[in-house]
């Protein structure tokens, strides 16, 4: 059983050690190119690539897994199974041919829900109570192959983007190890998707980070919790970018005569703004110019009256 695994960030991690510490014969691991990060973009290798070469094991980085040069790469490999977890680009047929045992998925939703390259994010930001993870057998479409098995997690009120990430990352290396047998014996049952009931999870733009207050304040709340703590939402504040990172829904309290983004007050407990629906308290939150910090801390030195305008101008 020679083994190529792709992917690319943490998530993926716990899926590539579990292939290595089951003794899976993995010849080459494929991620993502080498990406510049923070203020002074530095090159930064991504998460699996770290981890393949602390397991001793080749890695490939090709820009375009469509390109001819990759794929040819990889046919050197000579795999029998291509495993996937959330590797960032779609495999081309030329590569989804060459292992004799096909390619399979490690997906982050219950498929045919969240197709795509965010359904962690979007099933918290839409206020879903679960989801899981899937694995599947890889097609030429955006993940409509067929499913081989899968299992469900809740999502709770104190779980962001963040903790569901670690949460399914760890389920899914698990239903991985113990689906590999299976389908190594050609005895895993495939599944078709149900194509009516897919909904997709695009990747997220500046547009999905932006805080709209009209809609309610549980709408809101969840959008923090499905941002935080990749990108942040954000508002603006005296036309300036002003990042939430952590809030509550208040219960009660709202003003009928409030705008939506009506700062209501301010206190230790956190800024309590009016929204379409209800009231939301902001409790970690970035100024411009400033690092992320409790809301009360900030108020200890910054002046915010009641009856300000959060969203009041600027472009993103």
């Amino acid at each position: 059983m020679r083994i190529v695994f792709m992917g690319t960030p943490e998530f993926a991690v716990p899926s590539l050690k579990l292939l290595v510490e089951q003794n899976y014969d993995v010849v080459a691991v494929v991620t993502q190119p080498d990406r510049p990060k923070g203020r002074k973009k530095t090159l930064t290798p991504p998460p699996v690539k770290e981890a393949a070469l602390s397991l001793g094991l080749p890695v490939l980085q090709p820009e375009r897994m469509r390109s001819a040069e990759a794929v040819a790469a990889v046919a050197e490999y000579e795999p029998d199974l291509i495993v996937t977890a959330a590797y960032g680009q779609i495999l081309p047929k030329a590569v989804l041919d060459l292992p004799r045992l096909g390619c399979i998925n490690v997906h982050g939703s219950l498929l045919p829900k969240y197709r795509g390259g965010a359904p962690i994010q979007r099933s918290i930001i839409n206020g879903e109570s679960s989801t899981g993870v899937t694995i599947m057998y890889m097609a030429e479409g955006l993940d409509t192959g067929d499913m081989i098995s899968s299992v469900e997690l809740p999502i709770t009120d104190e779980d962001t983007s963040g903790t569901m990430f670690e949460k399914l990352s760890a389920a899914g290396a698990e239903l991985l190890g113990a689906t590999l047998p299976s389908i190594i014996a050609g005895e895993a049952a495939a599944v078709p998707q149900q194509n009516e009931l897919a909904t997709y999870a695009p990747n997220l733009t500046r547009d999905d980070e932006r805080i709209e207050w009209g809609k309610s304040a549980r709408q809101l709340f969840n959008q923090v919790r499905g941002l935080s703590p990749m990108a942040g939402a954000f508002t603006f504040l005296h036309g300036e970018v002003f990042k939430v990172w952590t809030c509550a829904v208040q219960d009660g309290g709202g003003r009928a005569d409030a705008a939506p983004g009506t700062v209501l007050g301010a206190d230790a407990s956190g800024i309590r703004v009016q929204t379409g629906d209800g009231v939301l308290v902001l409790k970690d939150i970035q100024p411009a110019g400033k690092r992320m910090m409790n809301a009360a801390d900030w108020l200890k030195g910054a002046r915010l009256e009641t009856g300000t305008l959060f969203g009041d101008g600027g472009a993103a």
